[in-house]
């Protein structure tokens, strides 16, 4: 959902860089602090060591992050960032989930269907172009005018370079715009997963929370040409065992922060968003279980997205915490009233400003009533069914293509079409059974939070039950083949409207019902609290200047921290795991069950060599798979979770309990040789 996923501004609760945390801090590399971390943290970083750490890592567009370990195009993520290649490459009858996949030689190594990797290699300010380009409009004409504006420095930027993708991004929610320029790589293979039950050792339990003892790393390779990349600048892999109070660095991608919004904004956060949001997801993810009780090939066909509902899920029970801990909103509140004392204290600076703080209170009621439609039938409309993505995809871009590109819907944009197209023509697999779940649940929810009587359920639905649309739509399309997706993207309009696949006349007949909700979201919403928002970032750049960083976009930051452990309600918790715990740990019953092959290893494994740490990084949803890196610049782990006291993360980071979870480097090196005998890599990592 668009505003809350975009969110992008400076940490309000912790404004002052004096005052805020050593560790603090999700910082673009064009503004890292470097005599604040050397100085925090013993090192002796340079700009020199920000350029190499940049270039190594890598975005993926499953919305993971990885970082580049050799010179042949190898990359090292989370393996559940590889989770839904892992089980497009899979069938009923060969789950490499169960198995691990272990090719023997780069020869067996298999593509990841629709993924692309991306490395930043330019950042350029764009700021005042895009604030020109809403220069005195206001709701739909401003959204419009933003976006055909960054379409229009995306395609210049870019035109003619088809090894490159161009983003414009918005910083300080607002205060800046930046353009980023990536180099991308289209042909993505898998060089290495564990089994999933080695990657997930103790489950939903354990998910969110510290000690752990997961084995939640895999590699990837980069290919051109049908050939590995040739990766000159990469990170060097150091295997050797992490110590407490080590320094570390995060070079990733983290998603969505909101340490800007107001305590207005944070209200409707916390009575209107989460509420819904948990509630339609709890209903999902029993329908789920259900669903995987029912056969082992259920099973197989929802266990990926079983387990991105029970991580927002968890996720969201976190962050509702951290909305009702009294200490932690007073101390955002006393942050924000500070801030607006010190604006109102200088008059020349208040009369610019104006008062956004009541503007965007203004706007709370508005998003309030909006957001359920909104969510619903935009943001999460056909409720995760990849069917229905599919379609939903192929008629938005027949019925935009048609336009210039700076009057389209900005996701279809000249600029952004090779990645739609990528993500459209990709040969993936399709489980109708699985489609019919979820839109027989997206169905069903709409009708009940919106009520039976609201036109737009009347007009979703006719005379059909969520779930007999649901059984009709999913079972009756053709989507699920590559081959009727091209031709329908290459016959544009005409073929669409002429098209009689189910799923392709329902997405035809949800336009006039969905496009005016978002229509109407960004003019009412969007727009204004773009608006309100610039000016306050702008107040926030005359008052601190630009030594605060902005809040997460999805876009490259670099954390700093230390491994380290906490203490919390007098427990205290050790950074560090190892194999030994492991097996400590097991019961033998899920979801403690340790791995056959792992099992067979124990007699080689070394039981003191760490599995996982606990660093005060400062991380969220996103950050999976990054780079944690030492002050030399060498991998020492990937990040792959943090703990449920962190998903307050999102609204200011609290140096008591905000830690980032990272599996070694050491246990990923001692899973390679004792575990699974991939001896090719070890000598490519330098391991051997």
């Amino acid at each position: 959902m668009r505003l809350f996923l975009t969110a992008s501004a400076a940490a309000l609760a912790l404004a002052a860089a004096s005052s805020a945390s050593a560790e603090e801090g999700m910082w673009t590399y064009d503004n890292f602090p470097i005599q604040r971390a050397n100085a925090a943290l013993g090192t002796d970083i340079d700009q020199a060591w920000l350029d190499h750490a940049r270039l190594s890592s890598v975005r993926l567009t499953t919305g993971c992050s990885a970082g580049i370990v050799s010179g042949e195009g190898l990359v090292m993520t989370n393996n559940h960032c590889v989770s839904s290649c892992v089980q497009n490459i899979s069938t009923p009858e060969v789950q490499y989930a169960e198995t691990g996949f272990t090719p023997a030689s780069r020869e067996e190594e298999r593509r990841c269907p629709g993924m692309q990797a991306e490395v930043l290699i330019d950042i350029s300010d764009v700021t005042d172009r895009m604030q020109a380009a809403g220069q005195g409009l206001d709701g739909s004409a401003f959204t419009r005018a933003r976006d055909a504006e960054s379409a229009a420095i995306e395609s210049e930027a870019c035109e003619g370079q088809g090894d490159l993708r161009c983003q414009v991004v918005s910083l300080y929610r607002g205060g800046q715009f930046k353009l980023y320029t990536f180099r991308k790589y289209a042909d993505v293979r898998l060089a290495f997963a564990p089994e999933e039950r080695a990657s997930s050792f103790g489950g939903d339990l354990d998910n969110f929370s510290f000690p752990r003892f997961a084995l939640d790393a895999a590699f990837l390779r980069l290919y051109e040409n049908d050939r590995p990349v040739a990766t000159e600048t990469h990170f060097t892999w150091n295997a050797d065992a992490p110590t407490p109070g080590e320094a570390v660095f995060v070079s990733g991608t983290p998603g969505s922060t909101q340490r800007l919004l107001t305590q207005d904004q944070l209200a409707t956060v916390r009575d209107v968003v989460l509420p819904m949001d948990q509630l339609i997801a709890s209903e999902l993810r029993g329908r789920l279980i259900r669903f995987s009780q029912e056969s082992d090939e259920n099973r197989f066909i929802a266990s990926s997205a079983l387990s991105g509902v029970e991580n927002t899920y968890k996720r969201g029970m976190g962050r509702m915490r951290a909305l009702i801990d009294g200490d932690f909103m007073g101390r955002r509140q006393t942050a924000e009233e500070e801030f607006r004392a010190r604006v109102a204290a200088d008059p020349a600076l208040a009369a610019e400003a104006g008062d956004p703080w009541s503007a965007l209170a203004a706007i709370q009621p508005v998003q309030a009533r909006l957001y359920p439609a909104y969510s619903l039938l935009e943001g999460r409309a056909g409720g995760g069914s990849r069917l229905f993505g599919f379609a939903q995809t192929l008629v938005r871009a027949a019925q935009e293509r048609g336009k210039p590109s700076g009057q389209r819907l900005p996701e279809f944009a000249d600029s952004r079409l090779p990645l739609v197209q990528q993500r459209l023509f990709a040969d993936l697999p399709t489980y109708p059974a699985l489609d019919e779940l979820q839109l027989s649940w997206w169905l069903s929810k709409t009708r009940e939070i919106l009520t039976v009587d609201d036109p737009r359920v009347r007009a979703l639905l006719g005379d059909e039950s969520p779930e007999g649309m649901a059984e009709r739509l999913a079972s009756g399309s053709t989507l699920g083949d590559p081959a009727v997706r091209r031709a329908l993207w290459e016959g544009g309009l005409e073929a669409i409207e002429a098209s009689n696949d189910p799923l392709i006349r329902f997405a035809l007949a949800m336009q006039p019902i969905n496009r005016p909700v978002r229509e109407q979201w960004e003019a009412e919403v969007e727009a204004p609290t773009a608006r309100a928002s610039e000016a306050l970032a702008a107040a926030r750049f005359a008052v601190y200047g630009d030594d605060v960083y902005p809040d997460a976009t999805g876009t490259l930051r670099l954390s700093f921290g230390k491994v380290e452990g906490w203490t919390y309600e007098g427990r205290t918790v050790e950074p560090l795991t190892t194999f030994a715990g492991l097996f400590d740990r097991a019961t033998g019953a899920d979801p403690f069950v340790i791995t056959p092959r792992i099992a067979a290893a124990r007699d080689r494994i070394d039981m003191d060599a760490v599995m996982n740490m606990s660093v005060s990084t400062d991380t969220i949803g996103g950050s999976s798979g990054s780079p944690a890196i030492n002050g030399r610049g060498e991998i020492i782990g990937a990040n792959f979770d943090s703990t449920v006291l962190t998903q307050r993360n999102a609204y200011g980071y609290d140096i008591n309990v905000n830690r980032s979870v990272i599996v070694t480097t050491q246990a990923v090196t001692e899973a390679l040789r004792n575990i699974y005998g991939m001896d090719h890599l070890l000598a490519e990592l330098g391991a051997d």
